[in-house]
């Protein structure tokens, strides 16, 4: 298969996986990822995304379904998938004693056609480090040391696992734009990440995972967008809920009052805010703490898992 032409560099289809015991893992799930494309797989804890990356990445067979990489199978043939991708672990469990070039030579003898180790360090930022024992780095620079021997053999697919865990902003805001760099290049890069707003500002397409199945997928606008907007503000002196417009009209779904605080729930953002707007003006009032804002990605993935488990969530609850 030519791979070139392929649209898809990465095709899920009905993917199980069954752990001992018969715990079901992942739940028969679709997705895709093409060709230049960041896609990220969120989910909560037990959610199913580290046991579908570990069938992605070929370390183990699939109980069910079907899962092609670059066009083959990444389990049965492995040889042929493996040159061109690169995997960049949660914990690279590097040799300590080790410098930072060393690491880097010594990994670079394991794949097929590296770059050279003084390009990737520099990509990364580690260039003046490379002297440096492995354990003396920062839990920042080791996460950059990860990153630079995934990108050694300049992969076709790249699989990224919390990428910048223990990275400081700007170290975060630095592997956002060499990740964007990779992709308009045409890597395609598979991303797990516990930052909702790294998945909201990188992913150029994104599936939520609960419970082994994916509880919503598309842009992360589309996610968003069917959660309802909110708009909040302080009632005027002397009015009360009672005396704004219907809350139908507005298009109003639902509301909150703490005191003089409403805040009011909206999948119509644009017609109730206009509607309110024009009624504070026609009343001669001001609206103060006026706050009209669309759902976040993180609103949307805590109302996802909230109504898929039919209970409350816990924001702690991101990572896999």
């Amino acid at each position: 298969m030519n791979t070139s032409e392929h649209e898809h560099v990465i095709e899920v289809t009905d993917l199980r996986r069954v752990y001992g015991g018969g715990f079901e893992a992942v739940r028969g799930i679709t997705f895709s990822v093409a060709r230049g494309e960041i896609f990220a797989l969120l989910g909560t804890n037990g959610a199913g995304k580290t046991s579908t990356v570990e069938l992605l990445e070929g370390l183990a067979r699939p109980a069910g379904g079907r899962v092609r990489v670059l066009g083959h199978d990444p389990y049965a043939e492995r040889a042929a998938v493996r040159p061109r991708t690169g995997v960049m672990l949660q914990e690279g469990g590097f040799p300590s004693e080790l410098t930072v070039a060393e690491t880097a030579r010594m990994w670079a003898g394991c794949v097929s056609g590296a770059r050279p180790e003084g390009e990737v360090l520099e990509l990364v930022g580690l260039a003046g480090k490379s002297g440096v024992r492995v354990k003396q780095l920062s839990g920042g620079e080791r996460r950059r040391l990860d990153l630079a021997l995934a990108l050694l053999g300049e992969p076709e697919v790249l699989f990224l696992d919390e990428p910048t865990t223990g990275l400081d902003a700007e170290g975060r805001r630095d592997t956002w734009e060499l990740v964007r760099g990779l992709r308009d290049a045409g890597t395609s890069v598979l991303l797990t990440t516990h930052y909702l707003e790294e998945a909201e500002g990188l992913a150029d397409r994104l599936a939520i995972l609960h419970e082994g199945r994916i509880a919503a997928a598309g842009t992360p606008a589309e996610v968003t967008a069917a959660q309802p907007s909110r708009i909040s503000f302080e009632l005027p002196e002397g009015y009360f809920l009672g005396d704004l417009p219907p809350l139908a009209e507005l298009g109003v779904s639902g509301h909150e009052v703490d005191g003089r605080v409403v805040r009011l729930r909206t999948r119509q953002l644009q017609q109730a805010a206009t509607r309110l707007l024009v009624w504070a003006e026609r009343a001669g009032v001001e609206l103060r703490g006026l706050d009209v804002r669309s759902a976040s990605l993180e609103e949307a993935f805590l109302g996802i898992a909230r109504e898929a488990s039919g209970g409350s969530v816990d924001a702690k609850e991101y990572v896999a």
